[in-house]
């Protein structure tokens, strides 16, 4: 029945049952075949994490340990993620997919992650600001909130968790994790590298489970200092709703529909195979995906000539042969969701030029392929809703002002591809199009280093760079009186 076996909860460094006793069945979405059962977490399941966490959080081993020390632990997980990048890379493939040959990619730049917070550990610090009586001392620090919840989602387990974990343990707070239901193998497998790094036990637990129960449960404890989700929209304003009325901090990192836009003086070879890369890498199932493909009208169909017949050869087969271009989608119900909005595409008008169709891809799983819709435009749903798959809609504009206000009409801003050799129409459309990440002559760039944020529907807060770590402390600001002079009657007028 399992290629992965049975797999509990980590809480408190050890492996627990669920509180009610139930388990759930994740499957390989190459094969549709049952890959693991995993914990059926509930309310119950997450209240003992939030407990272990505190626990930690207040326990001397943590709480006293200098940031430096911090830090070499981060780089110790960094290292160990390392070590087990093979052994991680195929877990996450058979667990939603990906291609073998990216996971692979990824692993060997995650560690870099830690490596950067480790660095950035001891470097967290306040300030001393001038006042107007120099006999008073002020100075900021900044402390780590407490325990914070992190809920990451199916499409990168490995990457978007780390994006969370990783910052949060440099600012010295504990973490409940609760991964998506369909991908918490590599997570659960993250918790034990974190152990094995030297981290208190209780300073990063894993819960898996439903979002209903085990991830409301979460959002709602009230023990919880910050929560910290990547998913859709939908659920984002649910949660922002929850924790605003708590007053607690949340990072939101929300959907996407993002425009891919090539000029006239484009080199039209290389857009074409960055409009490829931003819409069909990883089966398009990522939230910066191009989805929204503007051609100026005068390369318009040489790009979509270009983009069409690589879309026709792409290799779709199982994501653990290196020949394998594109694996299948995370799930039955996202292959479901895909066809959906395709056949909405084409009740709306849209012009299905390649693709258009569900696959098993010869191994009886959720495949669907890449796909170009034409005769599009903003009004239709396939343009406006985030689909989340390797669908493209491709149209013409005639100038930059079009192009600008076509791009900017959505509800999103995650981000946004250029495609120009004019430096100075590059910098107007960075400036002009609203999105957090823009890419010029390129598509999903990404550091550790560089801070994102998206605009809109598409999130708030930020995550990677140094301006994450306000995310995950608060500022605290002390005041002390040097002088040892009486303090003054306040009720006695002075001259």
């Amino acid at each position: 029945m399992s290629d992965l076996g049975q797999f509990e909860h980590h809480i408190g460094g050890e492996w627990v049952a669920p509180a009610a006793g139930e388990y759930f069945e994740s499957t390989n979405p190459a094969t549709g075949a049952a890959l693991y059962t995993a914990a059926r977490g509930d309310a119950a399941d997450v209240s003992r994490a939030v407990r272990a966490a505190r626990t930690a959080f207040e326990d001397p081993r943590w709480r006293d340990l200098s940031q430096t020390r911090r830090g070499h632990l981060l780089r110790r997980l960094g290292d160990l993620v390392g070590e087990h990048a093979e052994e991680l890379a195929r877990m996450e493939t058979q667990d939603n997919g990906k291609l073998l040959r990216e996971m692979r990619g990824q692993l060997t730049t995650l560690p870099e992650y830690y490596w950067y917070y480790a660095g950035l550990a001891d470097k967290i610090q306040g300030d001393v600001i001038p006042t107007s009586d120099r006999r008073v001392l002020n100075y900021t620090t900044r402390e780590p909130l407490g325990v914070v919840g992190a809920i990451t989602p199916w499409n990168s387990p490995l990457t978007l968790t780390t994006s969370k974990l990783a910052p949060a343990l440099c600012a010295g707070n504990t973490v409940v994790i609760k991964p998506s239901e369909y991908t918490s193998a590599t997570v659960l497998k993250l918790a034990e590298l974190v152990l094995e790094a030297g981290f208190p036990p209780g300073a990063v637990n894993v819960v898996t489970g439903f979002g209903p129960e085990a991830g409301q449960a979460l959002v709602d404890h009230p023990d919880l200092a910050k929560i910290s989700f990547t998913g859709s929209t939908g659920t984002g304003a649910r949660i922002a709703a929850s924790t605003a009325a708590r007053f607690i901090g949340s990072t939101l990192e929300l959907g996407g529909k993002s425009p891919n836009i090539v000029f006239e003086d484009a080199d039209v070879a290389n857009a074409s195979m960055g409009v490829v890369a931003g819409i069909f890498a990883a089966a398009g199932q990522t939230c910066i995906a191009g989805s929204r493909v503007f051609a100026h009208r005068s390369v318009y169909d040489e790009l979509l000539e270009r983009v069409t017949e690589r879309a026709r050869s792409i290799r779709i087969g199982d994501p653990l042969q290196d020949s394998t271009e594109l694996g299948p989608l995370a799930f039955a119900d996202q292959r479901d969701k895909v066809a959906g909005y395709v056949d909405i595409g084409r009740s709306e008008g849209a012009r299905v030029l390649t693709g258009g169709r569900p696959t098993d891809g010869g191994l009886g799983g959720f495949f669907y392929e890449p796909t170009v819709l034409v005769d599009v435009d903003n009004s239709m749903r396939v343009v406006r809703e985030e689909i989340f798959g390797p669908v493209a809609a491709v149209m013409p504009f005639d100038s930059e002002e079009e192009v600008v206000r076509l791009a900017n009409d959505t509800e999103y801003g995650l981000a946004a591809g250029v495609w120009t050799s004019d430096l100075s129409r590059a910098h107007r459309m960075a400036s002009r199009l609203e999105a957090g990440t823009i890419w010029v002559n390129t598509y999903r760039a990404m550091s550790p280093m560089s801070p994102r944020q998206g605009f809109k529907n598409s999130g708030v807060g930020v995550e990677h760079g140094t301006e994450t770590i306000r995310e995950y402390t608060r500022l605290k600001s002390v005041w002390i009186n040097t002088s040892q002079e009486p303090v003054a009657d306040p009720f006695v007028m002075r001259s």
